[in-house]
This record gives C-alpha cells, structure tokens and sequence, in this order.
C-alpha cells in the first residue's frame, strides 16, 4: 500500500548540511530553529502555545539509500535499521522532540534541533508527559552509551 504525506510546513534551521550537524537533539540543547507553517494549515496552530514541548515529525529528505543494517553513531556493531535511530529509515521519516519557545503567526521557535534546513515537516504533536510516561525502560543495546550522544555529530554515515 503507497502512503502519501503533504508538508504543512518547513524547518528553518542553522543546519544546512549533514556535516557536523548534532545527531539527537540532546547535543543541541540550546541550539534555535523556526518552522514554518504554511498558511492554509495555520489555523491548526491554535492553542498550542500552551505546551512547552512538541513532537515534530518531518521527512529526512536528505537520505539518498535506505538501509535495514547500519552501524549506529553510538556502536562499532552493525544493528537492524529498527533497533537505531538512525535517518536511513525505509520510509525517512524523522521524529524530534524539541521545546516549543514561541508561536507567532505561522512561525514556531524551537529549541533543540536535529533538523536539516528545508525538511519539509508532515505533523506536530504537543508532548504530554502523563501520556508518555513509561516505567521500567530498557534501552536494548543503548544501554550503558547514551551519555556519549550529547557530544555526537553527523558523520559520513549520514551522507
């Protein structure tokens, strides 16, 4: 079955290419970006100014080749493309947790951004930590590494 997805809007970001570009937005805490909301979808945008936080779900349109095995930023060991987080993704599609600085108009600041300049966004959805909430997490083979992504940049991996 083809699934197909309008952009409603489009990252602004100081990101313009994949080189040394943060890979989560961890290593991006204080970095600010705008998305741009097209007109016709802006009505959409009431009442989220409320949240401090938003799921941006967009389209890595940069990935050239999906992948099922990669060797993630975080391990030497190569990993099926769904136990990563990596952007080569069979259907590209990208999702970010970011803070929600301000809503102008159509215009939404960012923070915390992993987004590449000109990534077309499919959805926002404000994050809810009573609905997210999980207890007794594992986190598989990224056990005992994530304290190293707050420090990690794109690589040739992400090319």
């Amino acid at each position: 079955m083809d699934i197909h997805f309008k952009s409603i809007g489009v990252v602004h970001s100081p990101y313009k290419t994949v080189e040394n570009m943060p890979v989560q937005t961890s290593a991006s805490k204080d970095v600010e970006a705008e998305i741009e909301i097209f007109d016709q979808y802006k009505e959409g945008l009431t009442d989220l100014n409320g949240f401090s936080h938003i799921y941006v779900i967009f389209f890595l349109n940069m990935v050239k080749e999906p992948k099922l095995k990669v060797i993630p930023f975080l391990d030497t060991v190569e990993r099926g493309i769904f136990a990563t987080r990596s952007p080569a993704r069979p259907n590209s599609v990208g999702l970010s947790l970011v803070e929600l600085v301000s809503v102008n108009g159509n215009i939404l600041r960012i923070r915390g951004v992993d987004m590449l300049d000109g990534s077309p966004v499919i959805d926002i959805k404000p994050y809810v930590p009573d609905f997210e909430k999980c207890e007794n997490v594992r986190k598989g083979w990224f056990e005992g590494n994530t304290h190293k992504a707050e420090k990690i940049l794109s690589d040739e991996r992400f090319k």
